[in-house]
């Protein structure tokens, strides 16, 4: 019962600060998206970090991502479109070139790393800005993004603890069930025609596309993140969430998602 309400209320907490950054202003989601980023590189390097000759400067990758998110959200604002990625092309180059001076066993890895984090993790949550402003400023659009993520998440759980018999991925995730992935897509239509009457510039038939983008790549994201998990043989991420894990294992969904649904936006205005 104690586990119970701590998750309850530390996933509420969470749920809370997500919708309230995005939908308070354009300012507050910048600040508390930026260190989620930045954070979930840093756990990203700290699950990479446990394999032999790999050592990624935990502090640079933190403030990398955070550059990388600033410079987007800054572009995709039109506070400042002059060079605004300047600033984060230069710190990237002088962590390859700090590598020179760690004098580590293996650089190779650490530089690949560093650019895996940089791209895999820090590169959707920029993309997140871009959604926020697709159309001026669209905060429900972006919302959107990670309501369907919630929904799809619960409907997935119920059908699949409920009915749930043919494993989907047994080597990576052995409680996801095909029952449970068809649950889910179809309560995010549901999700999604809400969301039309929300946002009637963007169709139905367009809200019920977009919600099985999510609920598809949704789904490979959070496999991914699994695989990762299980290679270096831990069951979360990180314990920064009390009965959630770390910000990786409530985001992972969203980082094959929110490329998709950036692009499938842009094709839209």
């Amino acid at each position: 019962m104690n586990n119970f309400v701590k998750r309850t209320l530390s996933g509420f907490l969470f749920v809370t600060l997500i919708v309230g950054s995005i939908l308070i202003s354009k300012y507050s989601f910048a600040v508390f998206f930026a260190l989620i980023c930045g954070w979930a590189v840093r756990e990203f390097h700290l699950l990479t970090n446990k394999q032999q000759g790999v050592s990624v400067n935990l502090i640079a990758a933190f403030v990398g991502g955070i550059l990388l998110f600033a410079s987007s959200f800054v572009y995709a604002s039109c506070i400042w479109r002059y060079s605004s990625f300047s600033i984060y092309g230069i710190y990237v180059v002088f962590v390859l070139i700090l590598e020179l001076y760690r004098k580590q066993t293996n650089p190779i890895h650490n530089w690949a790393y560093f650019i895996l984090g940089q791209i895999f993790i820090a590169l959707p949550f920029s993309l997140l800005n871009f959604i926020l402003f697709i159309n001026d400023w669209q905060p429900l659009v972006l919302l959107s993004v990670f309501v369907t993520i919630w929904v799809n998440d619960t409907g997935a759980y119920l059908t699949g603890v409920t009915i749930g018999k043919h494993r989907l991925f047994e080597r990576i995730s052995p409680k996801k069930s095909w029952e449970g992935f068809i649950g889910g897509g179809l309560f995010a239509l549901l999700s999604g025609y809400v969301f039309s009457l929300l946002i009637p510039e963007i169709q139905l038939v367009h809200w019920l596309i977009f919600s099985e983008i999510i609920v598809v790549f949704g789904t490979f994201g959070d496999l991914i993140e699994s695989l990762q998990k299980r290679t270096v043989g831990v069951k979360d991420s990180g314990d920064l969430i009390p009965g959630h894990g770390g910000l990786l294992d409530r985001f992972d969904s969203m980082l094959l998602a929110a490329p998709v649904i950036f692009i499938y936006l842009s094709l839209l205005f």
